[in-house]
């Protein structure tokens, strides 16, 4: 999608994109083909932003889900994202695309989050039974399963369009167990 090539109301939502993000991802540029989804996709990442999980919790969450999905779109994106904006090393990077954080109450939420998108949403009983010994709420259970929604919707996009690459390739994923 191009400017010269966008309607109007494709052109709003690229417009609002850019002022907000201070460019177009290839991503939203390819998902603005229909309005209605980017506006679904945005107005559900918008909403998430003000939940009870931080910051550093969701994007860990899109590297994780990414990871999961074999985005290398997305791992791209959110390793660029953890490492510029939130400071995360490259081993938190990749500790987080294997479902783990020194931080017990992260690890429990993103092991939840790699047993729902495993299973398919049925999250096994060890996995709920950790993340509530973890102290994880039923607002971060509910916020979880957005995230990895919202997620899973970029993904499989991105897996569908294929748009370029426009953030710097993430470095392979080291090997480790789960």
């Amino acid at each position: 999608m191009t400017p010269e090539t966008a309607d109007s109301a494709q052109q709003d939502l690229l417009d609002a994109t850019k002022r907000q993000l201070g460019k177009v991802p290839n991503l939203y540029a390819t998902l603005v083909q229909s309005p209605a989804a980017l506006r679904g996709y945005l107005a559900l990442r918008d909403s998430l932003l003000g939940g009870v999980l931080n910051e550093r919790q969701r994007e860990q969450l899109a590297l994780l889900t990414a990871q999961e999905n074999d985005c290398d779109y997305c791992v791209a994106a959110h390793s660029m994202r953890g490492a510029r904006l939130l400071k995360m090393s490259p081993e938190e990077l990749q500790e987080t695309r294997h479902a783990h954080d020194a931080d017990p109450h992260t690890d429990a939420i993103l092991g939840l989050a790699s047993d729902l998108i495993e299973n398919r949403g049925r999250v096994g009983d060890e996995a709920l039974a950790k993340a509530r010994a973890a102290g994880v709420t039923d607002a971060e259970l509910a916020e979880t399963v957005a995230h990895v929604a919202l997620n899973v919707l970029s993904n499989y996009f991105n897996h569908l369009a294929q748009p370029d690459l426009d953030f710097p390739a993430a470095p392979a994923l080291d090997a480790g167990a789960r």
